[in-house]
């Protein structure tokens, strides 16, 4: 299992070197055999192809993984965890090294950092007023647009850049920083799963090593992953140690990208006692958002980078994604009425339904506050999930790596057996088609090979009977609290001192399933 996933994640690294944008003056372009592979569309198809067989092998492993852990056949949680950090170790460090997989937004945080470093805000020039091989590889559509990310990853780039100039050496302390994020969600998981009496080993599994986390999070290299990482550790700080630290964790969030800041919803919630009024509701979230943007607003002052973000936020809805539902059925819209002459102008509906998604969302997060159980762990993080599930759907741009947002509040719930095997799937759909992204623009015949290669293996990964009965397996046992020989109901983390003590439903413990034969 271990070894199959090593071997994916190989082949991901190998296929990606092919498939992926790079630097001209990158040395691996030195290779002649590079360099020829690149240059020919069978070649490319040949990258891409080894690049999903990569992926698939990961897929696989990824399954039988959450399967051992959820049958755990007498193995302790801390076992099975042990053996699920070990995996994501395993897994992830052939892609350490890696260029930015599927996207060039790595690319774009190198030359981000750089601008910094020589002094010029990167949120009022883009990277095309750099030159050399840092501007080399960045997607031509945000050359001459500023960054929309907080000032918490643009200080990071500072730092880095302040050590090297080379492109590739920057995208790779990147992606160190990224990974960052993925050590928070390996502490915090697992205390949100004991919350509502899930699985923490099985629970890890699920958002540590899923393809969506690999190939969008570790390959992709994306700044969300350290943004949900505080995100996770926001609300665990919160429940243990008090709201004012989990509201700084929660304003770091929002310093990464500006959606972190959803998790003070549960900031809010978790520290209240579960007979809080409305009054009282709307003092503390007053206090945790007073404190988040004042961490924001603090740390934005400190690196010199000020509050530039705030006129680029914008910059991320000026293209269109198919993944985006307003945008889709605000465009099918517009023509509709553009073919019965009734409408408005080209994409003014588009406009609408992007604008009604965004306050929809913003409605939601307020019901949520005065409305959600408080003083209940479990249903603090279900909260989050609702809220930080519902942006991504009605967002006006949406790409694979925003589900990253929702997937370790989802993992950690008690989910019913068609939930999980939804999040099962979805995490390794998403995973598969992340190749099929923005990397491949142009190449029409790679993007049919990579969607024939992808229908090909999502019914071996899910659809067959001997799959069916595995993600079964998984499903069956997702809801079970930490099986015998595991760490029980002493090891949930307990508040602290002064802290308010969360109500707990009676159904949230349940006795262990048996373990099942496969």
């Amino acid at each position: 299992m271990l070894t199959r996933g090593l071997a994916g994640s190989l082949l991901v690294l190998l296929g990606g070197l092919v498939v992926s944008t790079l630097p001209a003056s990158s040395p691996v372009l030195d290779a002649d055999a590079l360099v020829a592979l690149r240059a020919h569309p069978a070649g490319r198809m040949l990258g891409l192809t080894v690049v999903l067989t990569g992926l698939g092998l990961l897929a696989a492993s990824w399954l039988r993984l959450c399967r051992r852990v959820a049958l755990p056949h007498g193995e302790s949680t801390a076992d099975r965890l042990a053996l699920v950090r070990h995996a994501c170790v395993v897994w992830s460090a052939p892609l350490v090294l890696a260029p930015p997989l599927f996207s060039r937004d790595g690319w774009s945080y190198a030359a981000q950092g750089t601008l910094a470093h020589l002094g010029l805000s990167p949120y009022d020039h883009g990277p095309s007023v750099l030159s050399g091989p840092v501007v080399e590889a960045v997607d031509p559509m945000w050359l001459d647009t500023p960054a929309p990310y907080g000032p918490l990853p643009l200080a990071l780039g500072d730092l880095a850049a302040a050590h090297t100039g080379n492109p590739w050496v920057l995208v790779v302390a990147h992606r160190g920083v990224a990974l960052v994020g993925l050590l928070l969600l390996a502490w915090a998981v697992p205390r949100l799963a004991r919350w509502s009496g899930v699985d923490p080993a099985l629970a890890s599994a699920v958002v540590l090593v899923s393809p969506l986390m690999l190939a969008n999070g570790v390959g992709g290299l994306h700044n969300d992953l350290l943004m949900v990482g505080l995100m996770a550790a926001a609300l665990v700080v919160a429940a243990e140690h008090g709201w004012a630290a989990g509201a700084v964790l929660g304003g770091l969030a929002a310093a990464v990208k500006v959606p972190g800041g959803l998790v003070c919803l549960g900031v809010v919630l978790v520290g209240l006692p579960a007979a809080a009024g409305a009054l009282e509701r709307v003092r503390r979230a007053a206090a945790v958002a007073g404190v988040a943007v004042g961490t924001l607003v603090g740390l934005g002052a400190v690196t010199g980078l000020g509050l530039g973000w705030v006129a680029a936020l914008g910059v991320p809805g000026t293209v269109s994604t198919p993944l985006s539902t307003t945008t889709l059925v605000g465009g099918a819209l517009d023509r509709v009425a553009g073919l019965v002459g009734l409408g408005p102008g080209p994409l003014d509906l588009v406009d609408v339904l992007r604008t009604a998604g965004t306050l929809a969302a913003l409605l939601l997060g307020v019901w949520a506050l005065l409305r959600r159980p408080a003083g209940d762990r479990a249903s603090a993080v279900a909260t989050v999930a609702l809220v930080v599930g519902a942006t991504v759907v009605l967002s006006p741009v949406v790409h694979l790596w925003y589900f990253l947002w929702a997937a370790p509040f989802l993992a950690v719930l008690r989910l019913d057996r068609l939930g999980m095997v939804a999040l099962l799937a979805a995490s390794t759909v998403l995973g598969l088609v992340a190749p099929l992204d923005s990397s491949l623009h142009g190449a029409y015949l790679a993007i049919v090979l990579g969607c024939l290669l992808v229908a090909a293996l999502l019914p071996v990964l899910l659809l067959t009977r001997r799959a069916r009965a595995r993600l079964g397996r998984i499903a069956h046992a997702s809801p079970a609290r930490t099986p015998a020989g595991g760490a029980g109901p002493a090891s949930v983390a307990q508040p602290a001192a002064g802290a308010t003590v969360p109500r707990t439903s009676p159904s949230v413990i349940r006795p262990p399933l048996v373990d099942g034969a496969e």
